[in-house]
């Protein structure tokens, strides 16, 4: 798995350069090598009529939009105004000395005074963050603050005026299957459109030193350059952050949840960094009504702990691999991006009361939060 965005100018010229090629052979040389309109021979003077003047053909109607095509479009009149490019330079280290290399990613306007939400992979160790709107204009931008953690970042720009902001939804609903629209700026060609469905929740993916948990996979296309951009639910509002692709696979992309992307970006703007609590268990899954009836459960919501941190909060409360977690001080979680909302509106130190389903019986443990440290 690779998280980098675009490396540098070269990798997005010969990507250019093969798109122009297929342009080329597919809509341009047949019209001068075959299969295009030729010329007919000259008829005698004596035989051309006079010339008439001739009204100009009237333009074809509009074929009607199916249901479908206008729902997309939709989206995308709305999100992309809202999603931009960002292009970076950073000074790289090498055997031969120390060189700027370039890299292209995505962001999506939150806030019209110029707070801009993207991956941290994208301005990770960059000098220069350039942000380019859909318009064309370009502001520079610093960083306002990252997490590696979460892949999230959010950067600013000082601008008098007023940037369309994109509407920012709930993951929390997200359903298998319903359409996702991706927007963002592959290989550098800029605001670019994809468009296909959820196609699982809740996935974890391994890069190097990390696991990003809690991901929406989807088979809308992502390349390289589409991180830091928008996925877009069918009203046109952002239900998640694209972060990263399979390397050689097709249709299977990944995108942060937006409700982990604003809980992260909230703490970054207001203090320019995350203080992360930490309770000690992995989770196993979420308990739905399928769920519960397929394995005979007696609560139709709730996260599943598979495995406990024996050095944990939770293990020092006395939670055990296999309690189902329902509520957090008294407000039920259906799923763990609710936990995980939760737990972000405390801080390490405070005391959270974690009503638990076990052998059938409810019970209350109260834990302690710590702070994650890695």
């Amino acid at each position: 798995m690779r998280l980098k965005s675009t490396p540098g100018g070269l990798l997005i010229l010969l990507v250019a350069a093969a798109l122009v090629g297929g342009t080329l052979g597919t809509a341009v040389l047949p019209r001068f090598f075959g299969g295009g309109p030729q010329l007919a021979e000259t008829a005698p003077a004596a035989t051309l009529p006079p010339p008439q003047a001739q009204a100009p053909a009237p333009s074809p109607a509009p074929r009607p939009l199916v249901s479908e095509e206008s729902a997309i479009i939709s989206v995308v009149e709305r999100v992309r105004p809202s999603v931009v490019n960002i292009n970076t330079v950073a000074q790289v280290q090498t055997v031969l000395g120390v060189f700027p290399q370039e890299g292209a990613g995505s962001g999506v306007i939150v806030s019209s005074d110029g707070y801009i939400l993207t991956n941290n992979h994208v301005v990770e160790g960059a000098q220069q963050i350039k942000v380019t709107l859909l318009s064309g204009k370009s502001y520079s931008a610093r960083l306002v603050g990252a997490d590696r953690f979460s892949d999230i970042a959010v950067v600013k720009v000082a601008t008098a005026e007023r940037l369309p902001a994109a509407e920012l939804g709930t993951s929390g609903t997200l359903r298998v299957g319903q359409l996702a629209v991706a927007v963002g700026n592959p290989f550098g060609l800029g605001h670019t459109v994809t468009v296909g469905v959820v196609s699982a929740l809740n996935r974890s993916i391994q890069v190097p030193g990390l696991i990003i948990e809690n991901l929406i996979q989807t088979d809308a296309a992502i390349n390289p350059g589409n991180s830091g951009g928008a996925l877009a639910d069918s009203a046109g509002s952002v239900v998640g952050i694209n972060t990263a692709i399979v390397p050689n696979a097709t249709g299977i992309g990944f995108a942060i949840p937006i409700d982990s992307a604003r809980a992260i970006m909230d703490q970054l703007i207001r203090s320019g960094r995350v203080v992360r609590p930490y309770v000690g268990v992995v989770w196993g899954g979420d308990v739905d009504r399928s769920i519960a009836s397929q394995y005979n459960l007696p609560v139709d919501h709730g996260i599943i702990v598979r495995e406990v941190d024996a050095n944990g909060p939770a293990a020092t409360a006395g939670l055990l691999a296999g309690d189902i977690i329902v509520a957090v001080d008294g407000k039920p979680v259906a799923n763990w991006n609710e936990f995980i909302r939760e737990l972000f509106t405390r801080r390490p130190g405070d005391r959270v009361r974690l009503e638990v389903v076990r052998d059938g019986g409810r019970r209350t443990f109260v834990v302690t939060l710590a702070q994650r440290t890695q």
